[in-house]
C-alpha cells in the first residue's frame, strides 16, 4: 500500500483529527496518546520523525522540537476501523512532558483500607508493559532498596561470582530440560535462567534495553 493510498483510508473526525498512539519500538512499551491531522502524518511520512497536532494550540508539532526528546518512527500501523494510528518508535530521553519514560505514570488502585473499597489513582513511574521489563524494573528496585527475605538482594549481596555461577548453572539445567524433561520442565528452567541473567545484567549496570537493542541491530 503506497503513502497516498494508506492515507485515504485514515478515517478523521469531523474536527479533522484521529487519535495517535506513540509504542516504543524496543519494549513494546505505550509511550504516549496524542492527536493528528493529515498535515501531521504526511510530515511523519515524509521526515520519519513523530508529529502531531496540538488541539490546545491549535498547530502542528514535531515530539521533541523544544526538549530534544524526539521519537524516530520506524513503523506506522492503522487500526482495522481507521480511525486510530499507531506510531512505533526509537525515543530520544522520555516521552512525557513531566520528564517520565511514558505519559502513564497513574496506576490505578483499588484501596482496600476505605470501607467503599475506592479505587485510586497513584502516582509511579510505568515499570513497563512487558513481563521481562517489569521483571528487570522490580530486581533494579531490589537493588535500590533491599528487603529483608528478598532472594533477589540476597543475589545481589552475593556479588557477580554468585550469580555469573547461578547463570550457568540454570543454563545447564534448560539444556537437561530440553533433552531430556517435559515442555513445562523446560518453560521452568527458561524462565529461571532469564531471571538469573536480567540479576547479572543489574549487578554489571547493563539495562534491558541495551540487550533489546542488541537483537534490534541482529534483525538487519
Amino acid at each position: 500500500m503506497t503513502a497516498a493510498n494508506w492515507l485515504e483510508e485514515v478515517r478523521f473526525g469531523t474536527d479533522g483529527l484521529v487519535p495517535v498512539v506513540a509504542q516504543e519500538r524496543l519494549s513494546g512499551d505505550v509511550l504516549m496518546l496524542a492527536w493528528a491531522n493529515r498535515e501531521a502524518l504526511e510530515q511523519t511520512l515524509l521526515s520519519g520523525k513523530a508529529h502531531y497536532y496540538s488541539r490546545s494550540r491549535q498547530t502542528l508539532w514535531r515530539k521533541g522540537e523544544t526538549s530534544g526528546h524526539e521519537q524516530r518512527v520506524v513503523e506506522i500501523r492503522l487500526d482495522c476501523d481507521g480511525d486510530a494510528v499507531l506510531y512505533r518508535v526509537e525515543q530520544t530521553g522520555p516521552a512525557c512532558h513531566t520528564g517520565t519514560r511514558t505519559c502513564f505514570s497513574k496506576a490505578v488502585r483499588r484501596d482496600s483500607s476505605l470501607q467503599d473499597e475506592s479505587i485510586q489513582p497513584v502516582e509511579e513511574e510505568d515499570p513497563g508493559g512487558h513481563q521481562l521489563s517489569r521483571l528487570a524494573a522490580l530486581i533494579a528496585s531490589r537493588a535500590r532498596n533491599p528487603q529483608s527475605g528478598s532472594y533477589t538482594a540476597l543475589l545481589l549481596e552475593q556479588g557477580r561470582g554468585k550469580i555469573s555461577q547461578k547463570v550457568g548453572e540454570e543454563a545447564v539445567e534448560v539444556v537437561v530440560a530440553a533433552n531430556s524433561e517435559d515442555e513445562h520442565r523446560l518453560a521452568s528452567e527458561a524462565a529461571d535462567l532469564l531471571y538469573h541473567l536480567l540479576v547479572l545484567l543489574q549487578s554489571r549496570g547493563v539495562p534491558l534495553g541495551a540487550v533489546l537493542k542488541e537483537l534490534q541491530d541482529r534483525e538487519k
